[in-house]
């Protein structure tokens, strides 16, 4: 893996850690992937994730286990960013094509699928 710059804010940030487990059949997830990479991702899903006010979001997978992270001002509200989010422009189209790979019923939610980790160690300066 290359290195990056990160974006830096002026103030204090939220930081999201997420969980999901998606199907294990080879074609699926490479599929999956696929639909994630730069070259097929659906602009529109993107533009709405930053609307919401998320800065930055990355999503690692080993076989068919994902964790995401968020950052996110310090004041955002997940509740109401995803209220909002699932109003915005194809984003109901993406989740009820990507329940397939979740295995989950096509109307559900992000926030419905993707479960909150709990932080249990920081390194800390």
């Amino acid at each position: 893996m290359e290195g990056y710059v990160q974006k830096i804010s002026a103030g204090k940030l939220k930081r999201y850690v997420q969980f999901l487990e998606i199907s294990e059949v080879p074609d699926l997830v490479a599929q999956y992937r696929k639909w994630h990479s730069e070259e097929f991702h659906w602009k529109e899903v993107r533009d709405g994730i930053r609307a919401v006010g998320i800065l930055e979001m990355e999503i690692y997978m080993l076989g068919s286990k994902l964790v995401m992270i968020v950052d996110t001002p310090a004041d955002f509200n997940w509740s109401e960013a995803m209220d909002r989010l699932a109003t915005l422009p194809r984003q109901a189209e993406w989740e009820a094509f990507v329940s397939k790979f979740q295995g989950c019923s096509a109307d559900a939610r992000s926030d419905e699928k993707w479960q909150p980790m709990e932080q249990i160690f920081r390194l800390y300066d």
